[in-house]
């Protein structure tokens, strides 16, 4: 997984979608970033969270289980190398569905956090749409309900202190470009979602947004 993330590496910094959004927004608003502010970007990818709170005078730290993502920290969301309380806020964008296990990841987070968690993902919408993400992308693990969300932050120790859902839309050509999709499985997605594409050729799916504090 690591050195498929690593091949990625461009094709998620320079994604369209990845780079911008209502959704990218809300995560950066949330995070309250600020001159004195300290932040760690868990699955950084591409960069565009950290890259948003550097702007914002945040010192950032980014770390990612994928070497060529370039972070300053190579490990997985479930092992996160930093002491108790190391950072004011810990942020996590379009990744925890790739995660192996969400729950102690979420657990990491809070715990290396002495205030907030930003979390957004894709929000799980039914299992025929699980088997398109899963065939255009064997990294995929499984998304999750607002509900299952609630309970990992919950049970991480954390207060849920806001939630937004909000749709992305993206073209579909450049999603499945985004991870190479061989041209017979590109076939048949947009066979699989063909009554979800708009009339310019975008179709869109559910992100999840959550911002929780410390008890």
């Amino acid at each position: 997984m690591t050195d498929v993330w690593s091949a990625r590496v461009e094709a998620y910094r320079q994604s369209p979608a990845h780079a911008a959004g209502v959704d990218l927004d809300i995560v950066v608003e949330w995070a309250e970033p600020a001159p004195g502010v300290t932040a760690l970007d868990v699955a950084t990818g591409g960069g565009h969270v950290a890259r948003r709170l550097r702007e914002a005078g945040a010192t950032v730290v980014t770390a990612d289980r994928a070497p060529g993502m370039q972070p300053d920290v190579v490990c997985p969301a479930e092992e996160l190398p930093f002491a108790d309380d190391s950072f004011d806020v810990v942020t996590v964008r379009i990744a925890p569905h790739h995660f192996d296990d969400v729950a102690a990841a979420i657990r990491e987070m809070a715990r290396v956090s002495r205030d907030r968690v930003v979390i957004e993902d894709t929000l799980y919408e039914s299992e025929e749409l699980e088997r398109i993400y899963l065939l255009r992308d064997p990294t995929h693990i499984r998304c999750y309900t607002e509900q299952e969300w609630r309970r990992f932050i919950e049970g991480a120790g954390l207060r849920i202190e806001a939630v937004e859902t909000v749709e992305t839309r993206r073209p579909l050509k450049a999603w499945l470009e985004c991870v190479d999709v061989p041209a017979d499985q590109a076939d048949e997605l947009r066979d699989l979602l063909a009554d979800r594409v708009d009339e310019h050729g975008e179709w869109g799916d559910m992100k999840i947004v959550i911002k929780a504090k410390k008890r």
